[in-house]
């Protein structure tokens, strides 16, 4: 497995030899179950994978480097390195300026950046339009360019389907850097159109099996399917692919979905209309998301979600953990403000919330920890501190590692 060269204030000695252990005694990731890690009144309940993937490990790697190749010239990145707090302000500290925000919003002008400024391209990956412009004004990209190779696959995947002659249907967030990303690469090759979820892929296959109509999906899919796309021509043979950071089970379920109108459709001929895209899912996203369901099988008072309030990966583990347990997205130490008071976020409605008494008053507490693929282990370790604080008679978890054992829970 690579090793990455990463600031040591983005690595935790606790979470590190946990996930080490851990892997030790897993090599070849077959147990998903989640480890207990016991500090006597407080136990927390760590799922199998969590925090940085190889993704956004590589990213971190080659922006540091950035800076160190590059003293004395502007920094700049697309937009958000990934999605946490902690790791783009460190990096706006170290005088990296983002060029758009989530959203592909403005934040600093084009016509600012020319061939002299180092442009670097967030894990996400970039539109081919992007690429382009930046190359004409003579902006090295190739150098610094961390997207994921996760990401790429998909992109791949999507061509050579693209090329086949199918319409390439993305689960995603149409808003989203990554998605609009691949909606680019992919409308290169074939039409593109986004889904959000099973309500939308509904409406899509209402209008194949004639049950609504073009304009109908027209409205619905406005800003979010290629130019001049014919429902009439590009509906009638399909692939799906998705945005990395989506549940997995989602994706496949949109997927298994399409299989299922297209055998409707054409009966036996349904394999000629439909492209089975099953290995474009992510396996950093897979692991995280089955570790995180996993854990759901286990006793736990409540759960606790660390990651950036625009992580769409966190957003997806804190969904699965909802549906089991009281469960609060935060994103680090400082939104827990006592053994009573807790600030959360409230991903879809896109709001921050307060709420009171998170915390049982008993003794032997069990808390599901974990989060997102884009939070360092050392916030993990930050929680795991401030909650061990409240619990004088509490064990430090420097003495808790000394009889830790991974396969405990």
């Amino acid at each position: 497995m690579k090793k990455f060269d990463i600031p040591e204030h983005y690595r935790s000695t606790i979470i590190g030899e946990i996930k080490n252990r851990r892997r030790a005694s897993d090599l070849r990731k077959q147990d998903f179950s989640p480890a207990e890690f016991s500090l006597g009144p407080i136990t927390f309940i760590l799922p199998r994978h969590f925090g940085f993937c190889y993704g956004v490990e590589n990213a971190i790697e080659r922006s540091y480097k950035a800076i160190r190749e590059n003293p004395g010239k502007r920094l700049f990145l697309l937009s958000q390195m990934i999605h946490n707090p902690a790791v783009n302000e460190d990096l706006e500290g170290q005088g990296l300026r983002f060029i758009l925000d989530t959203e592909g919003n403005q934040l600093h002008p084009w016509e600012d950046i020319d061939g002299n400024d180092v442009v670097i391209i967030p894990a996400f990956g970039t539109t081919i339009e992007t690429e382009q412009m930046l190359l004409g004004k003579g902006v090295e990209i190739a150098k610094y360019n961390t997207t994921c190779p996760f990401v790429e696959k998909v992109w791949k995947r999507s061509a050579d389907i693209g090329q086949k002659g199918f319409t390439i249907i993305i689960h995603g967030k149409h808003k989203h850097e990554e998605t609009r990303a691949t909606f680019s690469h992919s409308n290169q090759h074939a039409p593109s159109i986004v889904v959000r979820d099973l309500s939308d892929a509904a409406l899509l296959a209402d209008f194949m099996l004639g049950r609504a109509t073009k304009e109908k999906l027209e409205q619905h899919f406005q800003g979010k399917m290629s130019a001049n796309f014919n429902a009439d021509r590009d509906l009638l043979r399909v692939g799906v692919v998705n945005q990395t950071t989506m549940l997995a089970t989602e994706t496949q379920e949109i997927a298994d979905f399409f299989k299922s109108i297209m055998q409707e459709k054409f009966g036996e001929d349904y394999k000629s209309h439909f492209a089975d895209t099953r290995d474009t899912l992510c396996y950093a996203t897979n692991d995280n998301q089955q570790s995180t369901i996993e854990a759901t099988k286990v006793h736990a008072d409540l759960a606790l979600v660390i990651g950036g309030y625009n992580s769409s990966n966190t957003s997806q583990i804190a969904t699965i953990l909802s549906n089991h347990f009281p469960t609060f997205f935060i994103k680090d130490a400082t939104e827990i403000e006592s053994q009573s008071t807790i600030n959360h976020f409230h991903y879809e409605s896109q709001t921050r919330l307060q709420t009171q008494n998170w915390l049982p008053n008993k003794s032997d507490i069990r808390i599901i920890l974990t989060s997102g693929a884009s939070c360092p282990d050392t916030v993990i370790e930050e929680v795991i501190l401030h909650i061990a604080s409240w619990f004088p008679q509490a064990i430090s978890p420097e003495e808790a590692l000394t009889s830790f054992m991974p396969d405990k829970a």
